[in-house]
């Protein structure tokens, strides 16, 4: 039996009902496919992420089809109940608050399920914010990695942006607007300065884009009382400019050390910029190197003229 025979031979899928995940607006209530109102119209239920936010969208749109809960919470449980309904002929729109469900929604179990017991999936495409950010944000769209939401511990959060350090795709995250700000200040401490275009609030009233460095957007957002919406946040990926052996990098760090009132959070930027290194990996060699040239009595004369380690440290921190 073909290994795709599940999705594609139609025979297997007479006795029972489809599986229709239907991408829906993730503002403006007209961005909704005709496909998909018709979809919604003719289903016998529609499991939505939300049931009021997903019953004010039908009831915009005059459809009456029955709603179930399907989230987070209860998927686990919910699951088994929709494949058997689903077994049973009764066909399901799956959809999430906003966008395509699954991509950051809930569903993969349901549809996991769904193809185990030969049930057919059909998509419904649409909008995405991840996509919908993509298209005006400036940045290359030839190849680019959706991450979604970042880990909540701090630890994983840092151990996913070191992995993504020296990624060349454009990277595109998904964060709510309480962790936006303090994100984008950990994604300069790990990579550096980049280009990064913050999409809030996309295709509602107060739609904005804020485009430019990192530092920029930060300072920007430092100034404002709080941000509100969901945020879509693309960031350019690494551009290796010079390729350097180990000692050649050396050789970077201790001349940039050395020169007469450098900081290390500034050569930092500037040789992980240069190398398309992780920034929080040359800031620690820097220290080292500073270190031992202070220890071997080398550049005494700038080294007096540089804030203390400690001090770098808590400007930096």
């Amino acid at each position: 039996m073909p290994l795709n025979s599940l999705t594609t031979d139609r025979n297997d899928h007479k006795e029972t009902g489809h599986l229709y995940v239907v991408a829906t607006p993730i503002g403006h209530k007209d961005d909704i496919t005709l496909r998909a109102l018709n979809t919604l119209r003719k289903v016998d239920l529609v499991a939505a992420e939300d049931t009021r936010k997903t019953g004010r969208l039908l009831a915009a749109h005059a459809i009456k089809s029955p709603l179930i809960s399907y989230h987070e919470h209860n998927e686990k449980k919910r699951t088994p109940e929709l494949i058997r309904r689903l077994k049973g002929g009764e066909s399901i729109a799956l959809v999430s608050n906003a966008g395509t469900p699954v991509v950051s929604d809930p569903g993969y179990r349901l549809i996991e399920a769904a193809i185990a017991n030969a049930i057919r999936v059909l998509p419904i495409p649409g909008v995405s914010a991840a996509t919908a950010a993509l298209s005006v944000a400036g940045l290359p769209t030839d190849a680019f990695v959706f991450v979604g939401f970042p880990p909540k511990k701090a630890g994983k959060r840092q151990k996913l942006l070191n992995e993504l350090a020296r990624e060349s795709r454009t990277l595109i995250f998904y964060e709510s607007p309480k962790r936006i700000l303090p994100f984008l200040e950990e994604i300069k401490g790990v990579m550096g300065e980049r280009r990064a275009v913050l999409a809030r609030e996309m295709t509602k009233l107060h739609e904005e884009f804020l485009r430019g460095f990192l530092s920029e957007i930060i300072d920007n957002l430092r100034q404002r009382p709080e941000v509100k919406g969901e945020c879509t946040l693309l960031l350019a990926g690494c551009e290796v400019k010079e390729n350097a052996d180990d000692d050649a990098l050396q050789d970077a760090i201790r001349e940039a050390v050395a020169r007469e009132g450098s900081r290390i959070s500034a050569v930092a930027d500037d040789i992980a910029q240069r190398y398309g290194l992780a920034r929080r990996h040359v800031y620690a060699e820097a220290l080292r190197v500073r270190r031992q040239m202070t220890e071997n009595g080398e550049s005494q004369t700038a080294d007096r003229s540089r804030m203390t380690e400690d001090e770098e440290r808590r400007v930096e921190d």
